[in-house]
């Protein structure tokens, strides 16, 4: 939730419930896709 707040932003700007959850949703899936771009690929040597 840090990492969200801190990126994302505190507050939802959205004013309805379902609204509300497609925002956080969104927001979600772009962390997770900016921390999957930052991880390194490894491969397991023989």
């Amino acid at each position: 939730m840090y990492r969200y707040k801190t990126i994302i932003g505190r507050r939802l700007h959205a004013r309805t419930l379902p609204n509300q959850q497609i925002e956080a949703k969104i927001g979600c899936n772009a962390l997770n896709r900016m921390t999957s771009l930052g991880m390194p690929v490894s491969i397991r040597v023989k």
